[in-house]
């Protein structure tokens, strides 16, 4: 991590056991950390902290997690922001949720911490390789920019969340070729990240909703394709 800022981290979880040893982990490993003891506060600082990552707990006071993500989403100058959950909710509602409102990865707790530091630099080198290659994509009416994720239709802008945004611009990068669930799964989330197969229906219905139904075509029975 030398000769660039180091990747910032905000870790809000209500458990200060659980922020200490993260802060130690993140830290050691080289990151600027910050942390938060609720989704308030975590919404608070990531506001002014405009982190690279945040990890994100559910069941906290004030506000939850679910919540706090759904908030941090809504923010354009965290468009590019990871947000990956760590929590005690196992059950199949609470990760549909979290992956609806925005979010990039779920973890069960209890911690690993060696596991996790692999996952969450695996999630920064995904990064920088996707950087390194075409950064802006003209479609039509559509510009899309990968360095400052940001869409512009004729005079208009449109934010897209991180997810949204990979979404489109994986499918604007190979126009009229169509793609099944299990091939954006594996292209947008990754292979070490397990999603259900509907989060890829939400993340269409979404981007449809900005940057017009006809941008993506849904072919029955196969998948999703990019019109051009």
């Amino acid at each position: 991590m030398t000769n660039k800022p180091a990747p910032k981290v905000l870790v809000v979880d209500d458990e200060e056991s659980i922020l200490e040893l993260l802060k130690y982990n993140l830290e050691k490993e080289g990151y600027d950390v910050r942390t938060a003891q609720n989704g308030q506060a975590g919404v608070d600082t990531a506001k002014k902290f405009h982190p690279d990552l945040v990890l994100l707990d559910i069941m906290m006071p004030k506000m939850d997690g679910v919540e706090a993500c759904r908030q941090l989403r809504a923010l354009p100058e965290l468009a590019g922001t990871y947000i990956v959950f760590l929590t005690a909710r196992g059950e199949e509602y609470s990760e549909v949720a979290a992956f609806d409102v925005g979010a990039d990865d779920y973890i069960l707790k209890p911690i690993k911490p060696r596991a996790l530091m692999s996952r969450i630099g695996a999630l920064f080198r995904r990064d920088s390789a996707k950087k390194s290659t075409t950064t802006q994509i003209k479609a039509g009416d559509l510009l899309i920019d990968r360095a400052s994720y940001t869409v512009r239709h004729k005079d208009r802008d449109i934010y897209l969340p991180k997810k949204e945004f990979e979404l489109l611009f994986f499918l604007a990068q190979n126009p009229n070729k169509v793609f099944s669930r299990d091939d954006l799964l594996q292209k947008i989330w990754g292979t070490d990240v397990y999603v259900l197969s509907r989060t890829v229906d939400v993340h269409i219905r979404k981007v449809r909703e900005k940057v017009g139904e006809e941008t993506i075509a849904t072919v029955k029975g196969v998948g999703y394709k990019f019109n051009l």
